[in-house]
C-alpha cells in the first residue's frame, strides 16, 4: 500500500512539475512601448480613451514572453482569464501610462484583458503583478526623457541611428524600432522594443529582433499637435 501511495505521489509532483515549467517556457520578454501621435497619424487613424486625451508620451503595448528562436507562445491558461477586479488598484496608472487608441473608443479593460489572455498568461506572473511590473519598466526606462536628452524631440526628422543610439546610452541595451508611414509617406517612429529577462524586472541584450525596417530618417511625429485634428474622435 505504502508502494502505491509513494508511485501516486510522485506521479502527482511530475505533473505539477510539468505544468509549472510549461508556465514557465519562454526566454525572455519583448517590453514594448508605443508612440502615440505615430499610431494615430495613420491610415487607420485612432480614437481617444473615454477618459480623455493621452499625453504626448510613449504609451505600453505589452509585456510579451518570447523564444530565442524569434517564436512565441500565445493564450497559454484559457481558464484563467483577465479579472480586472485583480488590478483595481493600478486603473489609474494603467489609464495613464497603458491607454488604449482603438476605435471605438473605450475604457482599456478590453484592451488589458487582450494582453494577459494572449501574453500574460504564458507567464509565471499573476495578473497584478503582470500589470505592475510592465508598468514600473516603462518608469524605468523613461523613453521620452532619454530621448529629449539627447535633443530628440516630437515633430522633427532624426536618423534612425540616432535615435536608437540614444535609447541605448540612456536605457544601456540596444533597442528595435518599429516604424509605420504617415498619410504623406514619411517613416515615424512607432514602436520601441526592449528585452527583459523571465524575472520581468531587468532589461538584457535581446537575443534575436523582430523582423521589420525603417527608413534611414524617420519622423518623431508631434502628438499635441495632433490633439485639436482629432476631437472628433
Amino acid at each position: 500500500m505504502k508502494v502505491k501511495n509513494s508511485a501516486w505521489i510522485k506521479l502527482l509532483v511530475l505533473q505539477y512539475l510539468s505544468i509549472l515549467c510549461a508556465s514557465q517556457d519562454f526566454d525572455f520578454f519583448y517590453f514594448v512601448q508605443q508612440w502615440p501621435a505615430s499610431y494615430c497619424d495613420s491610415r487607420h487613424s485612432c480614437c481617444y480613451p473615454t477618459t480623455g486625451k493621452p499625453a504626448e508620451d510613449f504609451s505600453i503595448h505589452g509585456l510579451w514572453p518570447n523564444y530565442n528562436d524569434g517564436k512565441w507562445p500565445s493564450n497559454c491558461d484559457r481558464e484563467n482569464s483577465f479579472d480586472q477586479s485583480e488590478v483595481s488598484d493600478l486603473v489609474n496608472r494603467m489609464q495613464k501610462d497603458w491607454p488604449t487608441l482603438a476605435c471605438p473608443s473605450s475604457d482599456g479593460f478590453k484592451f488589458w484583458g487582450h494582453e494577459w489572455n494572449k501574453h500574460g498568461t504564458c507567464t509565471t506572473l499573476d495578473q497584478h503583478t503582470y500589470f505592475q511590473k510592465a508598468l514600473d519598466l516603462k518608469k524605468k526606462a523613461n523613453l521620452l526623457q532619454v530621448l529629449q536628452n539627447a535633443g530628440i524631440r516630437p515633430g522633427k526628422f532624426y536618423s534612425l541611428e540616432s535615435v536608437k543610439q540614444a535609447i541605448e546610452e540612456g536605457v544601456g541595451y540596444a533597442p528595435f524600432i518599429e516604424c509605420n508611414v504617415d498619410s504623406s509617406g514619411n517613416h515615424q517612429l512607432l514602436q520601441v522594443y526592449l528585452c527583459v529577462d523571465t524575472s520581468s524586472s531587468n532589461f538584457i541584450q535581446c537575443p534575436v529582433f523582430p523582423h521589420g525596417r525603417c527608413g534611414s530618417r524617420i519622423e518623431f511625429s508631434s502628438f499635441s499637435e495632433q490633439l485639436n485634428a482629432h476631437d472628433e474622435f
